[in-house]
């Protein structure tokens, strides 16, 4: 049995993943980027340092640090949580504690203030905005660049890319207007104008925005026939466009654009469509060919006014026929008897064809052989 469409894109989200996204989905608290990782391992080194300082070197303290640091900045960088600040600190507190009593006050207090201090400087890129949340309730939003939250107390909700994003959506075997099955592919053009409402009115945005676009294409194919649909592809996608806008614009999200990229109609359905449209070819070449033949009756009919009232022309006229049909055509010709009498060419087409006749004869009797003399 094959997958379906939506298992195959569920799927393909799962090898989607990716810390970056994780970061900025609703399961994160903040972001801890490669500057978090820095920030951490230097807090670390300053803490070796001093405690090198103040009590004598020990390696055991060196490996305990620097193992320390490594393992909180995978991990930190993994979760994103703050639950697990508060947990990986504590674990290593414990760990050096342990090992390095009575000597660990030093390094025990760069582990805490490590786990608690890296995570709170947060980076916004220059599209983003960052809704900050302050024990649930909404803090504010934060402009590109640094910013800092408070450890614990403090969750950046999302970071909100405000750039136009193109998202695609289909709708699969909708019935036109005239019961005819469309499998249409199309895509939206849209950008979060208020980050505020898109995090805070609606769950998850993105989704919301796809399926919305998926209900508004599934209406408008179902109000048009199959011809409207291929011949009106553009105003289809501004149909879709209005409607989808009004539906978002209360999340601050504006649709820009929707284009219809294709639309797929049964193979049988296609071939009758084709030859419909070789037939309206053909019936439109008849009425062509019959409308320039009623025209050129008409200018025959006019000119025929012309020469009956004018011998002279049409014997001009016949004989110039004559001659362009000899001077093209070859020597022979058919012409009524009529013209030939008004042109006087009886007598001499026929002494023409009589002398044509006897070179023929000639050619065709053999030539007889000499004798040769006794």
């Amino acid at each position: 049995m094959k997958p379906s469409s939506n298992a195959r894109q569920s799927t393909r989200g799962l090898f989607e993943w990716s810390l970056e996204k994780f970061a900025t989905s609703m399961r994160a608290d903040f972001r801890f980027a490669p500057v978090n990782v820095f920030l951490l391992i230097a807090i670390f080194v300053i803490g070796l340092v001093i405690h090198l300082i103040v009590f004598d070197f020990s390696f055991e303290a060196v490996t305990l640090a620097v193992g320390s640091a490594i393992a909180l900045a995978i991990l930190l960088r993994l979760s994103q949580v703050w639950e697990s600040v508060v947990i990986l600190g504590t674990v290593a507190s414990l760990c050096i504690y342990l090992e390095l009593r009575p000597e660990s006050e030093i390094l025990l207090a760069t582990a805490v203030l490590a786990a608690l201090i890296s995570p709170a400087v947060q980076i916004a890129y220059q599209w983003e905005r960052a809704v900050l949340l302050r024990f649930g309730k909404l803090r504010g939003m934060k402009q590109p660049g640094l910013f800092l939250i408070l450890p614990v107390v403090d969750k950046v909700a999302q970071f909100v890319d405000q750039r136009i994003r193109v998202s695609d959506f289909s709708a699969e075997t909708t019935l036109t207007a005239d019961t005819v099955p469309v499998n249409v592919d199309a895509i939206a053009f849209w950008m979060v104008w208020d980050a505020q409402k898109a995090v805070l009115e609606v769950e998850n945005f993105r989704e919301a925005v796809v399926l919305s676009a998926q209900t508004a294409l599934r209406n408008a194919i179902g109000k048009d026939d199959l011809a409207v649909l291929l011949s009106e592809r553009d105003r289809l996608g501004q149909e879709i466009q209005k409607l989808l806008d009004e539906r978002t614009s209360s999340w601050g999200i504006t649709t820009q654009a929707v284009e219809i990229r294709d639309i797929i109609i049964p193979k049988g359905l296609e071939d009758a469509m084709s030859r419909q449209a070789q037939a309206e070819r053909e019936r439109q070449s008849r009425i062509i060919l019959g409308t320039a033949e009623t025209e050129i009756a008409e200018k025959f009919a006019a000119a025929s006014e012309h020469y009956k009232s004018n011998p002279t022309a049409l014997h001009l006229r016949a004989m110039n026929m004559v001659y362009e049909g000899l001077r093209q055509k070859g020597s022979m010709i058919i012409v009524p008897s009529t013209a030939v009498e008004t042109m006087g060419l009886g007598a001499l087409g026929g002494l023409t064809a009589f002398g044509k006749g006897a070179e023929q004869r000639l050619e065709e009797e053999p030539v007889p052989e000499e004798e040769p003399p006794e």
